[in-house]
């Protein structure tokens, strides 16, 4: 009894160690310091953001924000992620997508009001027109995303997209073109001005060529067509953008309807971890740099096909990378490394680039123009109809319907900028590929068509 109790007490000294150790307060430097470090708006640390915010400040009050490329990437990456941390703090908006939202269409509001230092503004606009690196995002999304999808059903899910594609895009011609007529803005001005140019593919692709076409059939000054189909394009892509975000907030009560970026039942990603999506740990940086390197040659490649046949580089691009996954072209580590250059995209570059884009490409007074009664409910009648048509045909066609009208709704985006956008609040950036079909050979069918019809039946 007397060893037994002996050893009680024995084993009930060291327990006191613990207990005196715990209470010990932790030290700021290091480890408290290594604790704020931790803390990001973004991916940026809270005290590296705290510097930053310093010297983009003290540059822009000298005036003279150098325009080196270093310069660039912090501001970009400083003003992007922090219109994004505020959409992901807003109430109820942070589940639809205000995070895209913002991270667009705000800056678009401070250029317009001159709110934003004209140094950080000129800086972002010539180093997003200059580098155009808006294209190297869509490059690094779609390689990435097609080699690391599940090739058995690579095929299937491009030839089946065209069917809710083309369902989606005759339902919503009809429905657009009906409600505006009923609202008072007529047939003709609703097809041609309102719903043709939600789904012509964007700015570039689509409002640009549209309004060229019309000038030639009509003999309008182009300047004065492009500024009616502007304002619809805009609206068009702020309402895709929306109800995306409230897709992916559905998909997360109803996870039956999504594949979380997936099109096909039973698809996976054959790279990405079945757990939490993690990058591979013995991926080796030199496969990481090589499938960066890849992904360039096949836009270059697409560049030139442009040159020579006038297929849009993406376009060509996509396809090619297709080529290249069901060929096996690529190694299963080049492929593994062009998963982490697609998650290093799609996590790093998304909110800097639609900073770039609200401050370079997005005219906050057309978006403005767009806000009347008649031209939102005609409007949002056509991108309703647009992506509840690829909802319920996804379905029927035993699609996830969900992610199936998210592709749909990048038929009404702002060409590659509103594919990002509305992929970015949708949380589905997988879906690049497809949503690229949508906006470029589907942009591109519905111009050709509208000017075709409107050449043969008079203006």
């Amino acid at each position: 009894m007397q060893n037994s109790a002996s050893a009680s007490a024995a084993s009930q000294v060291p327990q006191a160690a613990p207990e005196s150790s715990t209470t010990t307060p932790t030290r700021f430097w290091p480890e408290g310091w290594w604790k704020l470090m931790e803390i990001r708006i973004g991916i940026i640390p809270l005290p590296i953001y705290v510097i930053l915010f310093a010297l983009i400040a003290g540059f822009a009050v000298t005036g003279k924000v150098p325009g080196e490329i270093s310069m660039a990437i912090a501001v970009l990456a400083f003003c992007g992620f922090t219109c994004a941390e505020l959409g992901k703090r807003l109430p109820l908006l942070r589940n639809i997508g205000a995070a895209a939202i913002l991270a667009t269409f705000v800056p678009s509001a401070l250029v317009y009001y001159h709110v934003l230092p004209a140094p950080v503004q000129h800086l972002t606009v010539e180093f997003t027109k200059q580098t155009n690196f808006l294209y190297l995002f869509i490059a690094s999304i779609i390689v990435g995303s097609i080699l690391s999808m599940d090739r058995r059903v690579l095929i299937q899910g491009f030839l089946k997209i065209f069917i809710p594609l083309a369902a989606g895009t005759v339902a919503a011609t009809i429905v657009g073109t009906a409600v505006g007529a009923a609202l008072g803005l007529g047939v003709k001005h609703t097809l041609l001005y309102i719903v043709v140019p939600i789904m012509a593919g964007g700015v570039g692709e689509g409002a640009i060529p549209l309004s060229v076409g019309y000038s030639e059939i009509m003999h309008v000054a182009q300047g004065d067509l492009f500024a009616q189909v502007l304002p619809p394009v805009m609206l068009g892509s702020l309402i895709a953008i929306i109800l995306s975000g409230m897709l992916d907030m559905l998909g997360r009560r109803m996870p039956h309807l999504t594949g979380n970026g997936r099109l096909q039942v039973g698809a996976t990603d054959e790279l990405a971890s079945s757990s939490n999506d993690e990058v591979r740990a013995h991926v080796d940086v030199s496969h990481i740099a090589a499938a960066g390197i890849t992904a360039i040659t096949l836009y270059l490649i697409g560049l030139m096909a442009n040159k020579l046949i006038g297929l849009p580089a993406p376009v060509a691009m996509l396809f090619l990378a297709v080529l290249v996954k069901l060929a096996r072209a690529v190694s299963p580590p080049l492929q593994e490394g062009a998963f982490v250059v697609y998650k290093f995209f799609s996590t790093a570059v998304t909110y800097p680039l639609l900073f770039a884009i609200g401050v370079a490409m997005t005219p906050w007074d057309k978006l403005m123009a767009a806000f009347t009664l008649v031209n939102v409910v005609t409007i949002a009648a056509t991108v309703v109809t647009l992506m509840g048509t690829g909802f319920v045909v996804g379905r029927l066609m035993k699609m996830y319907p969900i992610d199936t009208a998210i592709v749909n709704a990048c038929h009404s985006g702002q060409g590659g900028t509103g594919d990002v956008a509305i992929l970015t609040a949708a949380n589905r950036m997988q879906l690049m590929p497809f949503a690229q079909i949508a906006t470029r050979i589907g942009g591109a069918i519905v111009v050709t068509v509208t000017l075709i019809l409107l050449a043969h039946f008079g203006a």
